[in-house]
């Protein structure tokens, strides 16, 4: 009898170590293992990048008898109207030059309409007026706009659609791409719908504004002062954020899903995304479009398009036509040429109230397929895919305890280890490159991939893989359970996978982030593969289910990659303009994080299918250390080259002079005052040719003056103050002309009110800061009233951002101000004027100092007066 069982004990250990040994063989040689993460790096190269970058053969002349839009044409007038030079508001490039230019180009299109078809009614206005924006109360005067009404003969329609772009710029700009591309875009879009025999419904309003830069202005004028500005009932709005490539639809709406309908019906180049559209409108970025003043002061909803490819050059003088493919002028035009005439007949903008129903979900794969759906069906959707992944897995559970002899409790806990491990994995995977982040930003050596991209995949994509393979690899090393198949071991790390999307999918959808499509897409593909796994026998056949596992994420793969890839592009030149406050390397880190992570989270389990696992562990680990050296310690992780991504610097040259109550001068100082772009601040000049010593931080005088004692230019160098830095200057600085504010009254109203009336001449761009003393109200002025009642948050005073375009009258102003004692035989305000002479290169020292800088900066400086009284 002891023999028969001591038979029966070595024949299992037999079978066991068979079966042991048997599993073993079906794993894969080790040095496989780096050929299956190449294979999907191979794809991302091969597929993502061209089709990121794909775009249409431009047209020529030859095609103009075709009705298209001809790239060739808009490419010659891009050329004009870019040489212009800087196009700032209140100058005579952009008042008069390129006023004329665009007049006479309509003018000609005008001499071509087909008129048995169409009206075209050309119209030249001015306007004025303010509106609170940020910290700032924006107070524009003569700004110019040339509207045009394209009409169908015999319309009746009293719903236009409008398109919208601008055509000023940023100083020290030629802005061949922001938005001379999209002006030059809208003209030919004009001139093709005007020639051809193609009628719609609804009038078309064109509209060419001359100050969007300076925030806003026009549009802002145009909604609340245009004639035709009630009939608008919705707005295809396009700007830039780039120069050359695709335009991205980042803002839809709000609350008009019908829009993205028809961006989906007519658009042949389609690139959008909801992710866009949430990150623009949660305010992280230094940007905004005419799109919120339609939206905001015109309740007109419509679609946002921007370019955004190469925002190196953005607001730079390297925004130039040259760097413009017409491929990218082709694409943009068949877009819009395409998006117009659908809109032109959209049966919606007779009451498009009636069509106000949400918010919608959307996105396009690869550039050739759009998806889009209502928030509503979003949420069912995602409700949906995480309930049936719940149901799939509990399924194939159970089938593990079947074929294993195992109660299906244990799979529950180990299921439940397995996940616990896969959340640590989910968590390293996203914070290791922001570890990364934050330590390369504490050594001084912030935006080292801002010229060399491909040191994300080391330093951010890497490390991301290796928190997402480390924990689970050591598991499966270490564990010693062979109740279960090591291939049932690995399933169960791909359905903790999905357990974790789901809950991500659920707590998002449950906040109304749109953007929780990223998490369904890869699970969605999973699940499918898991069902088909389980209705056939690959489940259980050992490794055989990984094909059908791999094969589904191709297309998840692709999906995410292309997406965070382009956030990547349009975010990484945002970094090098978005001030010195914040460590933008982080939002570059988790951005790269998060998609490593849903593209490789259903992938890095597989690795343990392969022999030795941890050598794509160790392999990624080298790739890492190797990125970090090049990053830290050779010329590949200096952030900047000249002309194609340069270090931006702003800085004015500053005479500060203070008045005080006696009409004394008490300070008169001149210096450089540096608002620094980017986080690295003065540091790449140290070394350098560029004297700055004596650069002090202007935090204290934040503390002693209103507005730090310092001509601050806008609400970002307001944001901005406690980083801004002063170079004092021995001989002081002698502006252009002089800025001039003159009292000309003060009127006691009543017992408690006192009148104060001033005028104001300078340049184009001028602000007002005003600061009551204590136990003095402003009661009332001649500003907007709805500024007045809610000031921006203390320390900042009111701030007047006043600029006109082709009229320089004199401002004239009034203040009222109220004490509750009467006596005004005291200092009762601070009264800051500045003038900024923009274009000016300021005297022989400035443009000597300016001449230090290095190749691969790119100022942005002028000459700045400020006066500081007390009445």
């Amino acid at each position: 009898m002891g023999d028969k069982e001591k038979l029966i004990s070595d024949e299992t250990v037999e079978s066991h170590k068979n079966e042991v040994k048997k599993e073993a063989d079906a794993k894969l040689p080790w040095y496989y293992a780096n050929g299956f993460l190449l294979f999907w790096g191979l794809l991302f190269f091969a597929v993502v990048i061209p089709f990121f970058y794909r775009l249409p053969t431009a047209m020529t002349m030859e095609d103009a008898k075709k009705n298209v839009f001809i790239a060739e044409r808009a490419y010659k007038n891009l050329y004009t109207l870019s040489n212009f030079g800087t196009k700032l508001e209140g100058s005579h490039a952009n008042e008069v030059e390129a006023v004329n230019f665009i007049m006479n180009e309509l003018t000609q299109i005008k001499s071509t309409l087909l008129n048995d078809y169409f009206e075209m009614e050309i119209d030249l206005s001015r306007a004025s007026g303010a509106f609170p924006y940020k910290t700032v109360l924006n107070m524009y005067q003569g700004v110019q706009n040339i509207a045009v009404k394209l009409t169908p003969k015999g319309s009746t329609s009293n719903s236009y659609l409008l398109v919208n772009s601008h055509f000023d710029s940023k100083p020290e700009t030629p802005s061949a791409g922001d938005a001379g591309f999209m002006v030059v875009t809208m003209l030919e879009v004009l001139r093709v719908i005007a020639t051809t025999k193609q009628t719609f419904d609804h009038p078309i309003v064109f509209l060419f504004n001359g100050a969007e830069e300076g925030s806003m202005q026009a549009s802002h004028g145009f909604v609340t002062q245009h004639k035709w500005a009630p009939y608008c009932k919705a707005v295809v709005n396009l700007d830039a954020g780039g120069s050359g490539g695709r335009e991205i639809l980042f803002q839809s709406g709000p609350n008009h899903p019908w829009l993205v309908n028809y961006y989906k019906e007519y658009i042949k180049h389609p690139f959008a995304t909801t992710v866009a559209e949430e990150i623009f409108q949660s305010g992280i970025l230094p940007s905004d479009t005419d799109f919120r003043q339609f939206n905001l002061y015109g309740n007109i909803p419509g679609l946002d398009l921007a370019q955004c490819i190469n925002g190196f050059v953005y607001h730079t003088k390297y925004d130039t036509i040259d760097v413009i493919p017409r491929e990218s002028l082709q694409n943009t035009g068949d877009n819009i040429l395409s998006l117009v005439r659908g809109l032109a007949n959209a049966t919606e903008l007779h009451d498009i109230q009636a069509h106000r129903s949400g918010h919608a979900v959307f996105f396009d794969f690869l550039g050739i397929y759009f998806v889009h759906y209502s928030q509503v069906t979003g949420i069912c959707l995602n409700y949906s895919c995480c309930g049936a992944a719940l149901i799939l897995i509990l399924a194939s559970m159970r089938r593990m305890a079947v074929v294993s002899h195992v109660s299906i409790y244990q799979v529950v806990f180990w299921f439940t280890l397995v996940i616990i491990l896969q959340i640590i994995s989910f968590v390293l995977g996203l914070a290791l490159p922001a570890v990364v982040a934050y330590v390369f930003d504490s050594l001084g050596l912030s935006l080292t991939y801002y010229s060399t991209p491909l040191l994300v995949i080391g330093l951010y994509v890497c490390p991301s893989l290796i928190g997402l393979s480390l924990p689970i690899t050591i598991y499966y090393s270490l564990q010693r359970n062979d109740k279960i198949s090591n291939s049932y071991h690995v399933q169960l790390a791909l359905h903790a996978q999905a357990i974790i999307l789901g809950l991500l999918t659920v707590g998002f959808t449950a906040a109304s982030i749109r953007s929780s499509y990223i998490f369904v897409i890869p699970l969605i593909f999973y699940m499918l593969s898991l069902a088909i796994n389980l209705l056939t026998t690959l489940h259980d056949r050992d490794y055989a289910w990984t094909g059908l596992v791999k094969a589904s994420q191709i297309i998840p793969f692709l999906c995410s990659s292309y997406l965070f890839y382009a956030l990547i592009v349009i975010l990484t030149p945002i970094g090098g303009r978005s001030g010195s406050s914040s460590n933008r390397d982080l939002y570059i880190a988790v951005l790269a994080a998060l998609g490593t992570v849903l593209s490789f989270g259903f992938l890095i389990p597989l690795i343990n299918y392969f022999r030795r696992p941890s050598f794509v562990v160790v392999t990624l680990f080298v790739i890492t250390a190797i990125s970090m050296y090049l990053a830290s310690s050779t010329q590949i992780g200096f952030p900047y080259t000249p002309k194609t991504n340069g270090l931006r610097i702003a800085y004015l040259h500053v005479r500060n002079m203070f008045y005080e109550y006696d009409g004394s001068l008490s300070k008169d100082e001149s210096g450089y005052l540096f608002s620094f772009q980017d986080r690295r601040e003065e540091y790449p000049f140290l070394g350098t040719k560029v004297n700055l010593t004596g650069l002090i931080s202007i935090k204290s005088k934040c503390e002693t003056h209103m507005m730090c004692g310092m001509p601050l230019f806008d609400y970002r160098y307001a944001k901005n103050r406690l980083q801004s830095k002063w170079l004092p200057r021995s001989d002081p600085i002698e502006p252009p002309t002089l800025t001039t504010l003159m009292q000309l009254n003060k009127t006691i109203l009543n017992p408690t009110t006192v009148r104060f009336e001033f005028n104001l001449t300078g340049p184009s761009h001028m602000s007002l800061f005003i600061q009551p003393y204590k136990d003095v109200k402003i009661s009332n002025w001649s500003f907007l009233n709805s500024y007045l009642e809610k000031p921006p948050a203390p320390p900042l005073p009111y701030h007047i951002y006043f600029t006109y375009g082709i009229d320089s009258a004199p401002l004239n102003f009034f203040l009222e101000l109220s004490k509750w004692d009467g006596d005004f035989n005291f200092p009762c305000f601070q009264l800051g004027v500045s003038g900024h002479y923009i274009g000016d290169d300021g005297d022989e020292q400035s443009r000597k100092f300016a001449s230090s800088f290095p190749s691969y900066s790119i100022l942005a400086d002028w000459p700045v007066s400020y006066q500081r009284y007390v009445f």
